[in-house]
Protein backbone atom coordinates (compact mmCIF):
# COMPACT_ATOMS: atom_id res chain seq x y z
CA UNK A 1 0.00 0.00 0.00
CA UNK A 2 1.15 3.49 -0.67
CA UNK A 3 1.85 6.05 2.16
CA UNK A 4 -0.66 9.11 2.00
CA UNK A 5 0.38 12.37 0.93
CA UNK A 6 0.43 13.39 4.71
CA UNK A 7 2.48 10.22 5.69
CA UNK A 8 4.91 10.95 3.13
CA UNK A 9 5.85 14.29 3.81
CA UNK A 10 6.13 12.84 7.55
CA UNK A 11 8.49 9.87 6.28
CA UNK A 12 10.47 12.30 3.77
CA UNK A 13 11.10 15.12 6.80
CA UNK A 14 12.38 12.21 9.17
CA UNK A 15 14.60 10.44 5.98
CA UNK A 16 16.32 14.07 5.70
CA UNK A 17 16.70 14.77 9.46
CA UNK A 18 18.89 11.40 9.73
CA UNK A 19 21.08 12.00 6.50
CA UNK A 20 21.59 15.76 7.74
CA UNK A 21 22.71 14.60 11.06
CA UNK A 22 25.04 11.90 9.67
CA UNK A 23 26.50 14.18 7.26
CA UNK A 24 27.48 16.82 10.32
CA UNK A 25 29.01 13.84 12.52
CA UNK A 26 31.89 14.73 14.31
CA UNK A 27 34.54 12.56 15.96
CA UNK A 28 35.31 13.95 19.46
CA UNK A 29 38.96 14.70 20.08
CA UNK A 30 40.24 12.49 22.42
CA UNK A 31 41.53 14.20 25.89
CA UNK A 32 44.80 15.94 25.69
CA UNK A 33 45.47 15.08 21.92
CA UNK A 34 45.51 18.90 21.24
CA UNK A 35 48.39 20.27 19.44
CA UNK A 36 50.64 21.39 22.36
CA UNK A 37 51.58 25.32 22.96
CA UNK A 38 54.75 26.11 22.06
CA UNK A 39 57.02 26.17 25.48
CA UNK A 40 60.37 26.05 23.00
CA UNK A 41 62.59 28.99 24.30
CA UNK A 42 63.27 31.83 21.91
CA UNK A 43 66.33 32.01 20.49
CA UNK A 44 65.92 30.06 17.19
CA UNK A 45 65.59 32.94 14.99
CA UNK A 46 62.52 33.41 14.73
CA UNK A 47 60.65 36.65 14.06
CA UNK A 48 59.54 37.52 17.83
CA UNK A 49 59.92 41.11 17.43
CA UNK A 50 56.15 41.30 18.85
CA UNK A 51 57.57 39.76 22.13
CA UNK A 52 55.39 40.27 25.18
CA UNK A 53 56.60 39.92 28.66
CA UNK A 54 57.15 37.42 30.86
CA UNK A 55 54.32 36.14 32.74
CA UNK A 56 54.36 36.98 36.33
CA UNK A 57 54.79 34.39 38.64
CA UNK A 58 53.09 33.46 41.61
CA UNK A 59 54.86 32.65 45.29
CA UNK A 60 53.23 29.80 46.42
CA UNK A 61 54.24 28.18 42.93
CA UNK A 62 57.42 29.51 43.30
CA UNK A 63 57.92 28.29 46.92
CA UNK A 64 57.09 24.67 45.43
CA UNK A 65 59.30 24.87 42.92
CA UNK A 66 61.98 25.86 44.42
CA UNK A 67 61.44 22.35 47.03
CA UNK A 68 61.67 20.83 43.66
CA UNK A 69 64.62 21.90 42.89
CA UNK A 70 67.98 19.90 43.31
CA UNK A 71 70.48 21.00 45.69
CA UNK A 72 74.26 20.73 44.82
CA UNK A 73 77.47 22.56 45.34
CA UNK A 74 78.33 24.87 42.35
CA UNK A 75 80.13 23.03 39.01
CA UNK A 76 83.34 23.83 38.08
CA UNK A 77 84.16 26.58 35.63
CA UNK A 78 86.40 24.85 33.51
CA UNK A 79 85.61 25.26 29.82
CA UNK A 80 83.30 28.32 30.30
CA UNK A 81 83.29 31.24 27.80
CA UNK A 82 80.70 33.52 26.89
CA UNK A 83 80.85 32.43 23.29
CA UNK A 84 79.51 29.25 24.15
CA UNK A 85 76.17 30.67 25.10
CA UNK A 86 75.69 32.25 21.56
CA UNK A 87 73.61 35.07 22.51
CA UNK A 88 71.80 38.51 20.44
CA UNK A 89 71.14 36.45 17.76
CA UNK A 90 68.35 37.56 15.07
CA UNK A 91 64.92 38.18 15.87
CA UNK A 92 63.52 39.45 12.72
CA UNK A 93 63.22 42.83 10.85
CA UNK A 94 66.57 43.46 11.39
CA UNK A 95 66.20 43.18 15.25
CA UNK A 96 68.38 41.11 17.15
CA UNK A 97 67.28 39.61 20.99
CA UNK A 98 68.34 42.52 22.91
CA UNK A 99 66.69 45.23 20.50
CA UNK A 100 63.50 43.21 21.36
CA UNK A 101 64.14 43.42 24.88
CA UNK A 102 64.80 46.50 24.67
CA UNK A 103 61.07 47.38 22.62
CA UNK A 104 59.46 45.27 25.09
CA UNK A 105 60.49 46.73 28.15
CA UNK A 106 60.46 50.18 27.93
CA UNK A 107 57.61 52.93 26.30
CA UNK A 108 57.72 55.37 23.13
CA UNK A 109 60.77 53.40 21.72
CA UNK A 110 61.90 54.86 18.94
CA UNK A 111 64.36 52.98 16.37
CA UNK A 112 65.87 53.14 13.02
CA UNK A 113 65.63 51.19 9.91
CA UNK A 114 68.07 49.32 11.03
CA UNK A 115 66.58 48.52 14.74
CA UNK A 116 69.18 50.54 16.55
CA UNK A 117 67.19 51.84 19.54
CA UNK A 118 67.16 55.36 19.73
CA UNK A 119 64.98 56.67 22.35
CA UNK A 120 62.30 55.37 24.86
CA UNK A 121 61.57 55.35 28.67
CA UNK A 122 62.64 52.32 30.51
CA UNK A 123 62.03 51.18 34.28
CA UNK A 124 65.08 50.02 35.96
CA UNK A 125 63.26 46.99 38.67
CA UNK A 126 66.76 46.24 40.57
CA UNK A 127 67.79 49.67 41.80
CA UNK A 128 64.40 51.58 41.37
CA UNK A 129 65.50 54.11 38.49
CA UNK A 130 64.27 55.37 35.49
CA UNK A 131 66.09 55.98 32.08
CA UNK A 132 65.81 57.44 29.35
CA UNK A 133 69.44 56.57 27.52
CA UNK A 134 69.30 53.54 26.19
CA UNK A 135 73.45 53.49 26.47
CA UNK A 136 72.55 53.20 30.27
CA UNK A 137 70.59 50.01 30.02
CA UNK A 138 72.20 46.70 30.14
CA UNK A 139 70.08 43.34 29.29
CA UNK A 140 70.41 41.40 32.29
CA UNK A 141 70.28 37.16 32.22
CA UNK A 142 68.22 36.56 35.22
CA UNK A 143 69.99 33.47 35.78
CA UNK A 144 73.10 34.73 34.58
CA UNK A 145 75.26 32.85 31.82
CA UNK A 146 78.15 31.86 34.18
CA UNK A 147 75.52 30.84 36.96
CA UNK A 148 74.02 28.43 34.52
CA UNK A 149 77.60 26.74 33.39
CA UNK A 150 78.06 26.24 37.28
CA UNK A 151 74.62 24.36 37.56
CA UNK A 152 74.03 22.46 34.76
CA UNK A 153 74.37 24.22 31.33
CA UNK A 154 78.07 22.78 30.82
CA UNK A 155 76.91 19.61 29.71
CA UNK A 156 74.42 21.18 27.31
CA UNK A 157 74.71 21.01 24.08
CA UNK A 158 75.63 24.99 21.74
CA UNK A 159 71.80 24.92 21.07
CA UNK A 160 70.26 24.75 24.16
CA UNK A 161 72.97 26.93 25.24
CA UNK A 162 71.99 29.45 22.55
CA UNK A 163 68.46 29.21 23.57
CA UNK A 164 69.10 30.37 27.07
CA UNK A 165 71.17 32.89 26.74
CA UNK A 166 67.81 34.19 24.37
CA UNK A 167 65.16 33.10 26.24
CA UNK A 168 62.15 35.26 25.52
CA UNK A 169 59.16 33.34 26.92
CA UNK A 170 60.68 32.46 30.42
CA UNK A 171 61.34 35.59 32.64
CA UNK A 172 65.03 35.75 31.72
CA UNK A 173 65.81 38.38 30.30
CA UNK A 174 65.51 41.93 31.36
CA UNK A 175 66.30 45.77 30.51
CA UNK A 176 68.03 47.07 33.63
CA UNK A 177 70.77 50.04 34.57
CA UNK A 178 74.14 49.55 33.43
CA UNK A 179 75.28 49.67 37.15
CA UNK A 180 72.90 47.53 38.58
CA UNK A 181 73.73 44.07 35.97
CA UNK A 182 77.26 44.82 36.40
CA UNK A 183 77.27 45.25 40.50
CA UNK A 184 75.51 41.63 39.84
CA UNK A 185 77.40 40.40 37.45
CA UNK A 186 77.64 36.13 37.33
CA UNK A 187 76.09 36.26 40.79
CA UNK A 188 73.32 34.02 42.41
CA UNK A 189 70.79 35.41 45.43
CA UNK A 190 73.34 33.83 48.10
CA UNK A 191 75.58 36.97 46.98
CA UNK A 192 73.85 39.51 45.56
CA UNK A 193 70.19 40.88 45.68
CA UNK A 194 68.08 43.82 43.75
CA UNK A 195 69.27 47.13 45.64
CA UNK A 196 65.82 47.44 45.68
CA UNK A 197 64.09 44.88 48.41
CA UNK A 198 60.34 45.54 46.95
CA UNK A 199 61.94 43.94 43.84
CA UNK A 200 62.65 40.80 45.81
CA UNK A 201 59.74 38.80 45.71
CA UNK A 202 59.66 39.32 42.15
CA UNK A 203 63.30 38.46 41.50
CA UNK A 204 63.13 35.44 43.58
CA UNK A 205 60.49 34.22 41.47
CA UNK A 206 61.85 34.68 38.42
CA UNK A 207 65.02 33.04 39.27
CA UNK A 208 63.21 29.85 40.21
CA UNK A 209 60.61 30.48 37.40
CA UNK A 210 64.36 29.95 35.18
CA UNK A 211 66.18 27.32 37.02
CA UNK A 212 63.25 25.05 37.12
CA UNK A 213 62.55 25.35 33.40
CA UNK A 214 65.91 24.34 32.39
CA UNK A 215 66.27 21.53 35.40
CA UNK A 216 68.94 23.96 37.09
CA UNK A 217 70.75 22.76 40.34
CA UNK A 218 71.21 25.65 43.36
CA UNK A 219 73.48 25.49 45.43
CA UNK A 220 72.33 25.32 49.85
CA UNK A 221 72.97 29.13 50.33
CA UNK A 222 71.62 30.14 47.15
CA UNK A 223 68.25 27.89 48.31
CA UNK A 224 68.42 29.77 51.55
CA UNK A 225 68.34 33.02 50.07
CA UNK A 226 65.91 32.40 47.72
CA UNK A 227 63.65 31.13 50.35
CA UNK A 228 64.01 34.12 52.82
CA UNK A 229 63.09 36.82 49.28
CA UNK A 230 60.48 34.46 48.83
CA UNK A 231 58.88 35.27 52.34
CA UNK A 232 59.12 38.83 51.63
CA UNK A 233 56.00 38.07 49.34
CA UNK A 234 52.53 39.81 50.43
Amino acid sequence: MRPSNGKAVILALALATVLTGAGSCEVSSTPGASAPSSSTPAGNGGATTGASKPPAGNPAGATAALEQLTVAANGSMAGYSREKFTHWIGQGGGCDTRDVVLKRDGKDVKADAECKILSGAWYSPYDDKNLTDPKALDIDHMVPLAAGWRSGASKWTDEQRKQFANDLTRPQLFAVSLQSNRSKGDQDPSTWKPPNKAYWCTYAQDWVTVKSFYKLTVTAAEKSALTDMLATCK
